[in-house]
């Protein structure tokens, strides 16, 4: 059984991905993949550099991952840039995860792939079902604050950049309502995961990730 987590900035797509793990399903995270593509003397590394210049690079040769935030996020332009870089390599890298976890023994295995952009880059098309953690917009914007250190104006654009939640929603096999306590988030995952494992075997089942979906031109 494949099913694809997403959610808005903030979410709490991290604290349903620990619950997943808690309970036995393996979650392959591409945000994680998004770091490994990126470290010093890697191809991915060098493109950013050449695009961005050096300044988005750490005094010890690592990506600043927060002030090319800054950039992208108020740049539609530079972020496309930084999405035509780092989106193929991120879907390669799942799906060498995808593979590696197709071989392991299990007569039932439950594979999550947690992934911001899930919708948005058409890898839900590759999955079984669609988790999606949902959260209020103010909620949001004070999770990211407090989070990442941003002003209001920060968080909002950061919020602006990504497919509006009630999209997300509508696309959903199952929404998990984080506007609560964690324990409440946390029965939810539960719940969603307790249905995963009666349905598990059925279905794609960890196909690989279709080619990378783009928009047309005009």
């Amino acid at each position: 059984m494949l099913a694809g987590l997403t959610g808005g900035a903030a979410s709490g797509k991290s604290l349903v991905h620990a619950e997943f793990e808690r309970l036995g399903a393996h979650v392959i995270d591409a945000d994680a993949a998004a770091r490994e593509i990126v470290v010093p003397g890697s191809p991915a590394l060098a493109e950013i550099t050449a695009r961005f210049g050096p300044g988005i690079l750490n005094a010890d040769g690592t990506l600043d991952r927060r002030g090319l935030g800054r950039i992208v996020f108020s740049d539609p332009g530079a972020r496309a840039a930084l999405n035509a870089i780092t989106h193929p390599r991120i879907r390669a890298r799942i799906n060498e995860r995808m593979e590696e976890l197709k071989k392991l023994p299990e007569s039932r295995i439950i594979i999550i792939v947690d992934a911001a952009l899930l919708i948005e880059n058409g890898l839900a098309g590759a999955m079984d079902m669609v988790i999606v953690v949902d959260a209020a917009e103010e909620t949001l914007v004070e999770r990211i604050m407090k989070r990442d250190g941003l002003t209001r104006p920060e968080a909002k654009s950061r919020i602006a950049a990504q497919m509006p939640l009630a999209e997300k929603r509508a696309k959903a096999d199952y929404v998990i309502d984080n506007n609560g306590t964690p324990e409440e988030a946390i029965e939810q995952t539960a719940r969603i995961y307790a249905r995963l494992v009666s349905g598990a075997g059925s279905g794609r089942g960890g196909n690989p990730l279709p080619p990378l979906v783009r928009p047309k031109a005009g």
